[in-house]
C-alpha cells in the first residue's frame, strides 16, 4: 500500500493557510513532498507568500457557493482558519459600531444584533460548516483546529475567553464536522505560542522549529490546560494524515514535560482512547 508521504495521488487543501498555523501547515507539508492547494480569498498574497509552490484555490469558506470549485482532486483538508475571540478590525464589522452598538457588544456579547463578516459565528462555526458540507464525500481527512475549553466553558479561565462566542462557535464547527460522516481529526490546543505572528517567507517557514524546551502531551475528554507552541500544533496536523489511530478522533493538546530529542507521533496518536 502506498503511504501518505509518498502518494502522488494526494492533494490537501489547506483553509486559513495564510493564518499563524497555516502557514506552518504548508510548510510542512511541502517539506514531505506533498501536493498542497491553498484556499484563499487574496490569490496574490498567498503566491507571494508561498513562492508559487501550491495551487492556488480562490474561496471563502464564509460564502458557500465559493467551495465547490476548490474541491476537485482534493484528498485531504485541514482547516485552520479562525478570527479573534474578541471584537476587533478582524471582525470586520458591516460599517464602524456607534456607541449603542458598542455598549449592546459589550453588555450582551453573543447578540445577534452584532453585524460583523468575520466573526467567530461566521468563521468557525457556519464556514466550517460550508467547508464540510462542500467536501469531496471520498475524503481521506478533515483535520480541523479548534481549541481546548469547549467542554469547560462555564470554567475560569474559559469563560472569559467564550464572553464573545468563540468556544460555542468552534463547538459547532466540530459538530458539524462529525455529522458530515466524514473521516475527522479534530485538534484542540492551548494558548498558542511562538509564530509566526506575521507573514514569513518560504524558507522561514520550512526551518520553522520550537523554541520551547517542553513535551508534547496529548489527551481526550477536554482536561488539559497550558500553552501550545503553533509549530506542534501544525505538525500534529499534518503528522496525524499518516496514522489511522488518530482518525475519527478529538484530542487536546499542551506543551508540558521534558522535551525528546524526536516527538513519537504514532505512539501520542495510538495512546488516543
Amino acid at each position: 500500500m502506498t503511504s501518505f508521504e509518498t502518494s502522488v495521488e494526494n492533494l490537501v487543501l489547506v483553509a486559513g493557510a495564510t493564518g499563524g498555523v497555516g502557514q506552518l501547515v504548508v510548510g510542512k507539508l511541502l517539506e514531505k513532498g506533498l501536493k498542497v492547494s491553498v484556499l484563499t480569498r487574496n490569490a496574490a498574497k498567498a503566491e507571494e507568500m508561498f513562492n508559487q509552490r501550491v495551487e492556488i484555490a480562490v474561496g471563502d469558506i464564509r460564502q458557500l457557493s465559493t467551495l465547490p470549485d476548490a474541491m476537485p482532486n482534493v484528498t485531504h483538508i485541514i482547516c485552520c482558519t479562525g478570527t479573534t475571540a474578541f471584537p476587533s478590525a478582524r471582525w470586520e464589522f458591516d460599517q464602524t459600531p456607534n456607541l449603542l452598538e458598542w455598549g449592546i457588544t459589550f453588555l450582551n456579547p453573543k447578540s445577534s444584533e452584532i453585524k460583523a463578516k468575520n466573526s467567530p459565528a461566521k468563521v468557525d462555526a457556519e464556514g466550517v460548516s460550508n467547508l464540510a458540507v462542500s467536501a469531496p464525500r471520498n475524503l481521506k481527512r478533515f483535520v480541523f483546529v479548534s481549541s481546548c475549553g469547549i467542554l469547560r466553558k462555564d470554567q475560569f479561565p474559559f469563560s472569559i475567553l467564550n464572553a464573545f462566542g468563540v468556544l460555542d462557535a468552534k463547538q459547532k464547527g466540530e459538530e458539524s464536522i462529525i455529522n458530515s460522516g466524514l473521516p475527522y481529526t479534530i485538534i484542540r490546543p492551548g494558548r498558542l505560542i511562538d509564530g509566526p505572528y506575521t507573514s514569513y517567507d518560504l524558507n522561514t517557514l520550512l526551518k520553522a522549529k520550537t523554541g520551547g524546551k517542553y513535551g508534547v502531551v496529548l489527551d481526550t475528554g477536554d482536561a488539559l490546560s497550558g500553552d501550545t507552541s503553533r509549530i506542534d500544533v501544525a505538525n500534529a496536523c499534518v503528522e496525524c494524515l499518516s496514522y489511522p489511530s488518530s482518525s475519527n478522533k478529538i484530542f487536546e493538546i499542551v506543551n508540558q514535560g521534558q522535551r525528546p530529542p524526536v516527538i513519537d507521533w504514532e505512539t501520542l496518536f495510538s495512546r488516543l482512547k
